[in-house]
């Protein structure tokens, strides 16, 4: 899904200012593989990251953001991380600032298959032989798999 409608609005009232918007990264596990996708804007590996829309729980962003980007199905396991990422600028002068919310999640259904038109691909990769990365996403993958205990915070 492309940019969501309630930051849309919020665009044309503020332009290109700095907004700070919850996100939400899902690392659904499979055994010892992790699912990944090939974002479409700017061909990195990632897991699957998204906008928490208002109101909404953002453990069921995550489930939701799979679904969509992905056409997996998988519930969230547990909270690994929160922490604020730096402030960033789109090619179109908008800048934003994003809370991130990594969790945990396992696997249900669903071949992996870049449903929605942000990403090019989505496949399973071993956890011995993940793609090119940026630290930033080894990092969220990192707190999903360490063992069970409280969610970390910062950096």
């Amino acid at each position: 899904m492309p940019t969501p409608e309630y930051v849309l609005a919020l665009r044309a009232a503020v332009g290109h200012d700095l907004l700070w918007l919850p996100g939400v990264t899902a690392v659904v596990v499979r055994g010892d593989e992790v699912l990944l996708v090939r974002r479409a804007d700017n061909g990195h590996w990632t897991p699957v990251t998204g906008i928490v829309d208002p109101g909404e729980e953002p453990s069921v962003a995550g489930a939701r953001e799979v679904l969509e980007e992905a056409s997996v199905v998988a519930v969230p396991e547990r909270l690994v991380w929160v922490h604020a990422l730096p402030p960033m600028q789109y090619e179109n002068g908008d800048r934003a600032q994003y809370l991130d919310l990594t969790f945990r999640f396992r696997y249900v259904s669903g071949e992996p298959f870049p449903d929605d038109g942000e990403n090019t691909d989505a496949r399973w990769f071993t956890l011995d032989a993940l793609p090119p990365m940026s630290a930033e996403m080894h990092a969220r993958i990192a707190r999903a798999l360490e063992p069970e205990g409280p969610a970390a915070f910062g950096v």
